[in-house]
């Protein structure tokens, strides 16, 4: 079981949100042929996403967090994976698992943030996995959960089980919140694309988890009173978009280097540039919309948190076409294993296979809804 770095403390005011994806790209750029070979980040990198602000980004101001904004973080991710969007990624998650471990009780937040804001929080909370019996005085978790993406280097972990509900014969998606050290990390990343997150399996055996430790995923739909704005929102208004900003860093990371590298500009190549350009263009602008729109005063409704998750999958999906046609108009130099255009073509395509970006399913929530179809 491999041991979790410490937090750096990172000295700030109050309030404030200082991402820094500029400190940390230089270090990733070192790190990054390790961080894919192995598989995970390196602790370096770790380091240097809790000194960017990254994991206490969304900590509730109380904690000594920034309590920060989806537009920032947009930027900031995005900007980083123009680096490696595995860090990206981990730094992303880093700070969306903060936002949603403020869901914890009073007790259970003083529990991961009493000593530091810059704890950094895993998570496999989707789907809900393991077994969680309910004991004396809270929960036993037993089983396996996957994807828990930078595990390795977190503080704690979030992990997802159902139980069973206040309402005989319903149940509850439950949250449990777990200390690093007390759970297994079995390394099996093999992964296409994203290869340095490290989304390994975590496994418990018996562990104990005071009820002060958890929350429901019901819980996320509603805001904690008196909170900031990022703890205002539901997490399907947002989920989307924090998954999908690495894609757009890593978008525009392929374009930088198919216009390095390709030789010539036929017709057919100029074509496929412009294309993948304006592409990545409107994901940008529908990303930083959603992010507007989540960081904003207008009223939550449930008809604007579909129209956030629709926008947010369309932008995947239009990062994901604009890489692949880069890629297809690269020629055979794009196959091979040294073109810079590789490692964006894989991770856009990893980053968009997950289910929370599938743009079929938005569209179909976002369509009922606005049309008033029942479900």
């Amino acid at each position: 079981m491999l041991n979790a770095t410490p937090p750096a403390q990172v000295p700030r005011e109050s309030g404030e949100s200082p991402l820094d994806p500029a400190a940390v790209a230089p270090v990733a750029a070192r790190w990054a042929a390790r961080v894919e070979e192995e598989r995970r980040l390196t602790a370096e990198v770790a380091g240097a996403l809790s000194r960017a602000g990254f994991a206490r980004h969304f900590v509730p101001e109380r904690w000594g967090g920034g309590a920060g904004t989806f537009g920032h973080l947009l930027d900031a991710s995005a900007e980083l994976a123009e680096t490696c969007a595995s860090t990206a990624w981990c730094a992303t998650l880093f700070a969306a698992h903060g936002r949603l471990a403020a869901y914890l009780p009073e007790e259970g937040r003083r529990d991961l943030w009493g000593a530091s804001p810059d704890v950094r929080v895993a998570a496999a909370v989707v789907p809900p996995s393991g077994s969680a019996a309910a004991v004396d005085g809270g929960w036993r978790l037993d089983g396996s959960w996957g994807y828990a993406s930078g595990v390795a280097h977190a503080d704690w972990v979030l992990l997802g089980s159902w139980t069973p509900g206040a309402v005989e014969g319903t149940r509850d998606h439950r949250v449990f919140a777990v200390p690093r050290a007390d759970v297994e990390v079995r390394h099996t990343w093999r992964s296409l694309g994203l290869r340095g997150t490290g989304s390994d399996t975590v496994a418990a055996d018996g562990v104990f988890v005071p009820a002060h430790r958890s929350f429901t995923v019901a819980d996320l739909a509603t805001p904690l009173p008196g909170a900031a704005r990022c703890h205002g929102v539901p997490y399907p208004m947002v989920a989307a978009l924090m998954f999908a900003a690495p894609a757009l860093g890593a978008a525009r990371a392929a374009r930088s280097a198919w216009t390095a590298r390709v030789p010539g500009r036929s017709p057919r190549r100029l074509r496929a540039f412009a294309a993948a350009s304006s592409e990545i263009h409107a994901a940008g602008l529908l990303l930083a919309d959603v992010a507007r729109r989540a960081d904003g005063t207008e009223p939550v409704t449930p008809l604007a948190a579909a129209e956030c998750r629709r926008d947010a999958t369309a932008a995947a999906a239009l990062c994901a076409r604009a890489v692949d046609g880069l890629f297809r108009a690269a020629g055979a130099g794009g196959l091979m294993d040294d073109h810079p255009l590789r490692r964006p073509w894989q991770d856009v395509l990893a980053v968009t296979a997950h289910a929370a970006l599938d743009p079929e399913t938005a569209a179909e929530d976002y369509a009922r809804l606005a049309l008033g179809t029942p479900a």
